[in-house]
């Protein structure tokens, strides 16, 4: 067994969360976690940067000169990509650089990432982080007990008060346990889970939610 240590919100250890070392994996997914980052990049790409071709460049088909006796090079229209001016040879155009990544990749990715945070000592259950109104200072103290300033929190529904708590502090973001990804868990040195978060993400750890076997 694989144990994860919990803390409660003044930085003491109240427990351990045993994972079944059989749900770990480490031995393969190095491939799946780079398809899933470098698809969300792209993904993320606009790919609204566009140029006119000659063909598109604004012009009559005149010619600039005669073809001989000028002593100049020939040149047969001022939309030529040489000319300024002139349109642009092979120059970008609208397109949509999203990639496609297969469902299994993307679930092993995140089993991977989830458990190098584990097996890493870099992954912390916290008892409770719940939030009566939003107070920044209050998670700071929480943050500091825990010795986390940079970390990613984890929650099992989405906290208002909690996200508005953290939203000024430099280097920590908010999720639900649902929507954290395998670029949330790569970016932070830290990643915070709540109790009731992790029984929501501990499905996705162990392959029941993809239909796979634990290794």
């Amino acid at each position: 067994m694989v144990t994860i240590k919990m803390y409660d919100r003044s930085g003491q250890q109240v427990g351990d969360v045993e994972v079944a070392r059989d749900s770990m994996v480490l031995n393969r997914g190095e491939q799946a976690v780079r398809d899933v980052v470098v698809a969300r990049a792209a993904y993320l790409r606009a790919g609204t940067a566009s140029t006119l071709s000659k063909g598109e460049v604004a012009g009559s088909n005149k010619k600039p000169w005669r073809r001989k006796g000028t002593g100049r090079a020939r040149a047969g229209y001022r939309q030529s990509p040489v000319w300024r001016g002139g349109g642009v040879a092979f120059g970008p155009k609208p397109r949509d650089f999203s990639k496609k990544v297969n469902k299994k990749v993307a679930q092993l990715a995140f089993r991977r990432a989830l458990c190098e945070r584990i097996s890493d000592d870099s992954l912390r259950i916290i008892d409770d982080l719940s939030m009566a109104e939003p107070k920044t200072k209050e998670l700071v103290k929480v943050l500091e007990a825990l010795g986390c300033s940079t970390a990613l929190i984890v929650t099992a529904a989405q906290d208002d008060n909690l996200l508005l708590s953290a939203r000024n502090i430099p280097g920590v973001e908010v999720t639900t346990a649902r929507n954290c990804s395998v670029y949330h868990l790569l970016r932070y040195p830290s990643v915070l889970v709540t109790r009731a978060a992790w029984e929501v993400m501990k499905p996705r750890l162990t392959g029941e939610q993809a239909g796979e076997t634990a290794e």
